[in-house]
Parts: structure tokens; C-alpha cells; sequence
């Protein structure tokens, strides 16, 4: 899959998988985008490196499946309401630093290191989008209300969240410019983990926890006061996305403050297959109030069988002997976009007008929403001959369509339900004007830069140059967006 979880089997051309990718992290010269016949022929040697990589990859992976492997349960226990208040999307941090002029919400998605550069590119044009609120001259980045994401984009929301304006000097160098594959793969090969009961998602929480998160926890994020993360991965055994919230960790009984944020973002980006899922405990004894909450939401949505799947998924938790141990994955498998958990956290909430007076907000005049989408259209050879696709390819094709279907079925629902919020916030008094910012590579004008894009692969480690790109592709795809600029033009009204 080009935009979320990568494929994982050896010999592909543009989706090595998060490991199975061995490219430099060196900076390039500067920014450099190749015309197609160049940009081809270097897919071509670098395909020889992917095959390589993606084969080893598979016998360590092999190797390391010869016996049971387990996950450390890092939760804590809860046994009373008194511990439940923490890191919950209704009580964002630094109130006090926003003006309450405007909501605003960015939404990442998943797709590697790539996912993490676009990114991250935005954030930097938002830090120097200048605009007046309440007679001052404000970055528009400090206005931040939440930020939503899945997989690779995952980094670089919770980087942020934790590290505030220090990311513009750091993130690069910790975890975009870093050969992480490399040091993952090499973990992978030590003949000690091949006869350890150590799973492999254990070996990448402990290298992003010392290389990426410095051991930090939600406490720790919840400290740093910026605008709420909301971090998701997806629920194996459940079908459901799950989010690290309080307000799910509520119906695990669990404390979420004292969980390592590193463990969060290898859920969020734990690729099916190529890694393990990270496993929390679903503890007994805290009570059922969430779930009776649960059981009333589920009569509001009666009507919709998709709130309806969300919310029987989430009554599950209620069986703690059945689903005693919940098995965590990549988050791109239930909504790569980011999209529906912001969605889904206001529809099962009981509406936007109720989930606002849960945050003690008042409606903002101006709501904002910023997607940033990093999946890609590469260039496929299948089409040009009359030759059956391999099986490769038919993988390649059938995932694809089933993303961008689903990407567009999640936009396409957005757009609506922006529309209906904002009216069901306007009074005679106030209007909500909603802006749905929508970031994708199809916003590149150059063909040859377009093609450029779309062909870095979904893997933990891209080339120098291709950072480069990306980070000046998601600056300038901000910059010159239609609806941002409406957005940030009626903001200085």
C-alpha cells in the first residue's frame, strides 16, 4: 500500500516496507528534482538495494518466527475515578497561549518517513504564517487545537507535541535524516534476539525510545502543554481503530499517563506481518460507566451501521476475560488519512455541540481542518505489455484501489460532516465558517516534480534529497492552497 502500511515482499519496486529499505539518510545537495528517465533509472539501482535489503529482512524475519514471541505490557492498572484524569482530547493543553478566534485541527497521515517529512514541512509554514487575532500578530501554528495521526505520520505529531518549537532544530536530525532501517535491521540480525522470546516490535520501541522519544511518557506530553496528539493504531482482534486517549485506556482500565510514548508510535506504525503488534492488558475492576455510556450512544447512531460497527467495537472491551490482551497495529489499516478519529470521537461523542461543552469551549467563528495526505501513484510497469501481472503487481493494484477508495470515502465524509458541524455551531449571533484544507502531491503543478514525489517509497528511512522535497513540498502545497489561503485571508478580517 503506497499511502499507509507498506507491502513487505521482496522485489518490489516502490514499497520496500518500513526495514526492508536500505537507503542513505545523508542530506543531499540541495534540492534537486530528477526529470523522469533520471528519476527512473536511479528506482532501478535503488531497486537492486531494496531487493537485497527486503530479502534479508525476510530471513530475519523467518529466523526470528522460529519460536513465540511476546510483547512487554507497559499499561498500568487503574482502580478508581479519582486516576482517570489525563491525557483526554477533551481538555486540550495551553488554552491560555490560543486566541478561541479559531479551531483549529491537523490531520497526518500514514506513509514512512515520507508521511513524517510532508509533515513536518507543514508545520514549518504554519510557524511562519503570520496572522492577526485580537489586535496582535500571532503564528498561526500556535493556534493549533489537535493534532490527529496514523503510522508515519505519528512521528511527527507526537515530536511536536513533545518538543514544541525545539522539533526545527532536532526532528530532522533524531529521526528524518537518520538511517534508522539500518540500526532496526541490525538489532534484527544479532543471533540474541533470534533466541530471545523478545518480539520485533520490542527491538524498534526500544530503539525509538532512545533514539527518537528520549524514554518520554504521556505524562510527559500531557507537561508540555502544546495541542492535544491523538496518536492511533488499530485494534487486531477488535477491527476498530483505537487511539491512545484516556478516554480509551478508560475502558481498558488503564492508566495512559505512565505509558512510554515511543511504545504509542510503534503501535500506530507497526506494519502487519513485517512486525509484531504491541499488546496492552485490558484490566478488570474500574467499574462500567464507560461502557453504559457506550451502550446510550449506541441508540443515537442506530441509524449508522458505521458508528454502529465503531461503538460494538468498543463495547468489546467489556469482556475482559475474552479480550484479555489487545494486540496493536499499524493505524493506516483502519483510516489512513487521520481523519476518522477526529470524526468518530465527535459523532459516538454525542455531537459536536456536546463534545464542545465537554471541553468547556466555546464555538470558534472560524473552523479549521488541514489534512495532510502523503500517499502516492507511482509509475507501474504493468500496462505496458500484453504479459499476466505478476502476483506482485496484483497485489500492488488491488491495495491501491482499496486505499484511494477509502481515502476519498473518508474525505468525501469530512467535507459533509464539516458543513453540518459548522451549522449546528452557528446562532444568529455567530457564524462558523468551516475551511477543509486538503494537502495531497496531486497539488505539485511540475509533472516531472509530481512524478518525483510520488515515486519515494513507504519506508522508516528515505534519501536526503527526498527529504529535502518533501519537507519544501508540504511548505509550498500549504502556501498555495486555495482554501488556506481563503482560511488565512478571513482571519485578518
Amino acid at each position: 500500500m503506497r499511502g499507509g502500511w507498506p507491502r513487505f515482499m521482496p522485489g518490489q519496486h516502490a514499497e520496500a516496507g518500513y526495514v526492508a529499505t536500505q537507503q542513505t539518510a545523508a542530506g543531499g545537495e540541495g534540492l534537486s528534482y530528477a526529470p523522469p528517465m533520471t528519476g527512473l533509472r536511479r528506482s532501478v539501482r535503488g531497486d537492486r538495494l531494496r531487493r537485497t535489503a527486503a530479502a534479508a529482512l525476510a530471513l530475519a524475519t523467518v529466523l526470528a518466527s522460529g519460536c513465540a514471541s511476546y510483547s512487554t505490557i507497559r499499561n498500568r492498572p487503574i482502580t478508581n475515578g479519582a486516576d482517570r484524569a489525563g491525557y483526554v482530547i477533551a481538555t486540550p493543553g495551553a488554552d491560555d497561549l490560543r486566541s478561541g478566534d479559531v479551531t483549529l485541527i491537523l490531520a497526518f497521515s500514514g506513509g514512512g518517513a515520507r508521511a513524517a517529512a510532508l509533515a513536518y514541512g507543514v508545520l514549518l509554514e504554519l510557524r511562519d504564517t503570520p496572522v492577526r487575532l485580537q489586535g496582535r500578530s500571532r503564528r498561526l501554528l500556535d493556534e493549533v487545537d489537535v493534532i490527529t495521526s496514523v503510522s508515519g505520520g505519528s512521528f511527527t505529531a507526537a515530536y511536536f507535541g513533545l518538543y514544541g518549537d525545539r522539533t526545527f532544530e532536532t526532528f530532522e536530525h533524531d529521526f528524518l535524516r537518520r538511517n534508522a532501517a539500518a540500526e532496526i535491521r541490525h538489532a534484527l540480525f544479532n543471533p540474541l534476539f533470534w533466541f530471545s522470546r523478545r518480539s520485533r516490535s520490542e527491538l524498534v520501541v526500544d530503539y525509538y525510545e532512545r533514539a527518537v522519544f528520549k524514554g518520554a511518557t504521556f505524562a510527559d506530553l500531557q507537561r508540555a502543554a502544546g495541542p492535544r496528539i491523538v496518536i492511533n493504531a488499530t485494534d487486531l482482534g477488535g477491527g476498530v481503530r483505537f487511539s491512545f486517549t484516556q478516554e480509551y485506556f478508560d475502558l481498558l482500565c488503564s492508566d495512559l499517563a505512565s505509558f512510554p510514548l515511543a511504545r504509542a508510535v510503534t503501535a500506530s506504525s507497526a506494519v502487519p506481518v513485517l512486525f509484531t503488534p504491541v499488546v496492552v492488558e485490558n484490566f478488570d475492576g474500574c467499574g462500567t460507566a464507560g461502557f453504559e455510556w457506550l451502550d446510550r450512544m449506541r441508540r443515537r447512531v442506530a441509524g449508522s451501521p458505521d458508528l454502529s460497527e465503531v461503538i460494538q467495537g468498543l463495547r468489546s472491551y467489556a469482556d475482559k476475560d475474552r479480550r484479555r490482551y489487545i494486540h496493536l497495529i499499524d493505524g493506516g489499516v483502519t483510516d489512513n488519512l487521520g481523519l476518522r478519529a477526529l470524526y468518530e470521537y465527535i459523532e459516538v461523542g454525542g455531537g459536536i455541540e456536546t463534545v464542545l461543552q465537554r471541553m468547556e469551549r466555546k464555538p470558534a467563528p472560524r473552523f479549521a481542518i488541514i489534512s495532510v495526505n502523503a500517499s502516492t501513484r507511482p509509475a507501474t510497469q504493468m500496462e505496458a505489455s500484453a504479459r499476466a501481472p505478476t502476483l506482485e503487481q496484483t497485489i500492488d493494484a488491488v491495495t491501491d484501489v482499496q486505499l484511494h477508495r477509502y481515502n476519498a470515502a473518508t474525505l468525501e465524509q469530512m467535507q459533509a460532516s464539516m458543513h453540518r458541524w459548522s451549522e449546528a455551531l452557528s446562532t444568529p449571533s455567530l457564524t462558523v465558517e468551516p475551511y477543509f484544507v486538503r494537502i495531497d502531491f496531486s497539488g505539485i503543478p511540475q509533472t516531472h516534480r509530481r512524478r518525483f514525489l510520488n515515486q519515494i517509497p513507504t519506508s522508516l528511512s528515505i534519501e536526503g534529497d527526498h527529504v529535502d522535497a518533501l519537507i519544501q513540498a508540504g511548505r509550498e502545497l500549504l502556501r498555495d492552497n486555495a482554501e488556506f489561503r481563503r482560511f488565512v485571508a478571513d482571519l485578518g478580517r
